[in-house]
């Protein structure tokens, strides 16, 4: 059967301080947040502020489109600006997420957010009980408040709030770099699977093996001796 992720989601040996957390998450609460704008994926409240934005401003939770930069609510957050300082990698959207008690997001997939494309998103619980069923692939993922997360976005995956109090995460978009690699390593992060995930299928290197010995170029020869030894292990 082909392996269709490298890893489904992974604890990173990363871990913040409640306190300081929960400090500048009531200060980010007292601000204005935005409604979810997917409105097709949720029932109830999910709403969400930004700390880094595409325009620069708070209320602007888009997570596509170009260069994000800080908002003004980021420096009134000292501790997470600390924490953003720490990942020495590029970051995108940087926001807070709140989902109100008796809240669903529906299954969903965020198609080609995951780490072997390049892009993965952290997740970092301010707030959240055992009522809050976090679900990727049908796994359920025991997030506490001052871990950090990763998972596969890609996959299939819901939450519902089944407690009391909303659930606000810090949500960090990143890119994939050296210095993220080294902190998956240490995490366990299977890249031998990921080699495995990455490479054709072989009805697909057969398919492009079989045009080049059309083309039947010295370069073509080449690249069909590569071919044939990822097919043959």
């Amino acid at each position: 059967m082909r392996l269709t992720t490298a890893c489904h989601s992974l604890k990173l040996p990363l871990t913040f301080e409640g306190d300081l957390l929960s400090a500048d998450m009531l200060t980010c609460i007292r601000s204005d947040w935005s409604r979810h704008v997917n409105t097709q994926d949720y029932s109830g409240d999910w709403t969400s502020i930004a700390l880094y934005s595409l325009s620069g401003n708070a209320d602007d939770t888009r997570t596509e489109g170009g260069a994000f930069l800080p908002t003004p609510l980021l420096e009134s957050c000292p501790y997470i600006l600390k924490i953003l300082s720490e990942l020495k990698c590029d970051k995108e959207a940087v926001r807070l997420l709140r989902l109100a008690p008796g809240s669903i997001i529906h299954e969903h997939r965020d198609r080609g957010l995951c780490y072997e494309r390049g892009a993965f998103r952290l997740h970092i619980p301010l707030q959240t009980s055992e009522d809050v069923d976090f679900v990727v692939d049908n796994q359920r993922m025991n997030m506490r408040a001052g871990e950090c997360w990763y998972a596969n976005f890609d996959l299939p995956h819901s939450v519902k709030n089944r407690g009391e109090l909303p659930r606000v995460h810090l949500v960090i978009d990143c890119v994939r770099n050296e210095w993220s690699d080294q902190l998956f390593a240490e995490a366990g992060y299977d890249f031998e699977c990921e080699r495995k995930v990455l490479a054709p299928d072989e009805a697909t290197v057969l398919a492009m093996i079989a045009e080049l010995e059309r083309i039947n170029t010295d370069t073509s020869k080449v690249i069909i001796a590569d071919l044939k030894k990822q097919i043959n292990g």
